[in-house]
């Protein structure tokens, strides 16, 4: 039986090499690991997720077919719930990847769950602190190793009034023209009604749809080559954000705000 995590091999895989000294693999070739946790793991992230999902949510989801299955990835998505992570890991999941997601460093130091997290390869990000650059560092070396890292450029749960995207960080461009992977523009829309922010019960009944669809690669190559100073990365950060915001737009069927809300320049903070 088939299984997500080994996908069809892709014809246009290069041929194998020479084999790599020691490594048992072909020189050149990404293991299909690369970037997954342990099996027993990977295996009891699982039988917790999906199953929890089914139960609660109803899935729309589309555009799997724009996900590689191998070779790094970099996966942005607008964020609307504390939710939204586990749900589109079971929506990355059963489109051949496993996320590498990018959580509060706080969360390993915690005895058993700061476990779970390290050996799920996540990757901590210390907020509001000159180690925070850290985490992009260890994010482009997991890409160049062929990871999927899951991406959230907002930076936070959208404070926007009608939960449009928000105005982005520069991290993901700078990650994206630094390692060269393609980036996949994802937008969904249903987490905010199973678990609203600021709440901490989930509204379990009555059952929400969640919506998820993947856009083609952010075409980000006018900036391949330049230096990446402020204008160039927030050029592309624009660029990643229209391409969320626009898939969005389509699944809520509504017309987005020409202009994305940003925080910094709300009045009452």
């Amino acid at each position: 039986m088939s299984h997500p995590s080994d996908p069809a091999p892709d014809p246009s895989t290069p041929a194998p090499r020479a084999a790599d000294a020691g490594s048992g693999r072909p020189q050149g070739m990404v293991s299909r690991r690369a970037g997954r946790p342990p099996r027993r793991w990977e295996a009891l992230a699982v039988v917790v997720v999906k199953p929890i999902s089914r139960l609660f949510v109803r899935r729309k989801w589309r555009g799997g077919e724009n996900i590689p299955r191998t070779g790094g990835l970099i996966i942005a998505a607008n964020h609307l719930s504390w939710s939204d992570p586990v749900l589109l890991a079971h929506y990355l999941y059963n489109n051949g990847r496993w996320p590498t997601i990018l959580a509060k460093a706080g969360l390993f130091r915690l005895p058993l769950l700061g476990r779970a997290v390290r050996q799920l390869q996540a990757i901590p990000v210390e907020r509001n602190s000159t180690e925070a650059t850290r985490s992009l560092k260890i994010a482009e070396e997991r890409l160049r190793n062929g990871a999927c890292i899951m991406f959230y450029p907002e930076g936070t749960i959208s404070r926007d009034p009608e939960m449009w995207p928000m105005a982005g960080k520069t991290g993901v461009a700078r990650l994206a023209l630094t390692s060269g992977v393609p980036v996949i523009p994802i937008a969904h829309w249903g987490a905010q009604e199973l678990l609203p922010y600021g709440e901490k019960k989930p509204r379990l009944l009555p059952r929400t749809t969640f919506h998820v669809l993947a856009g083609p690669p952010v075409d980000l190559s006018r900036y391949a080559g330049q230096p990446l100073r402020g204008s160039v990365l927030r050029d592309a950060t624009a660029d990643i954000m229209a391409a969320i915001t626009a898939l969005l737009a389509e699944i809520r069927d509504e017309k987005a705000p020409e202009v994305p809300y940003d925080p910094k320049n709300d009045s009452n903070g």
